[in-house]
Formats: structure tokens, sequence, C-alpha cells
């Protein structure tokens, strides 16, 4: 049941950097929006914390 949920966080993150992108490949050519780029690298940091807690997890079930 844990790592089903685990599994649909993850397909959320995947999902919401793949929209992240998409905005960001549609405004080639545009003025950069900083907002977004700042939202961006949060989101990235989020991400980063948010794998290597389900990593910890991972590694607790494993063990």
């Amino acid at each position: 049941m844990e790592n089903e949920r685990v599994i649909l966080a993850i397909g959320r993150i995947e999902r919401a950097l793949s929209r992240i992108q998409a905005t960001k490949e549609a405004a080639i050519g545009q003025q950069p929006d900083q907002a977004l780029e700042q939202r961006h690298a949060a989101l990235k940091q989020e991400m980063k914390q948010a794998i290597h807690t389900i990593d910890g997890l991972i590694a607790r079930q494993e063990h």
C-alpha cells in the first residue's frame, strides 16, 4: 500500500515536470519569465528532496 502511494507521488511529480518543460519550450523566443524560472527551480529542488525521501522509504522497506 505504501509503495502504491510512492508510485502515485512519483507520477504526479513527473507530470508536473512535463508541464513545466512544455511551457518552457513553448516560451522559447519570448522574454524569459523570471517568476516561472524561479518556480521551476523551486520545483526541481522539491522534486530532488522528494526523491531522496522516497529512496529512504524504499531502503527501509528493503531492510
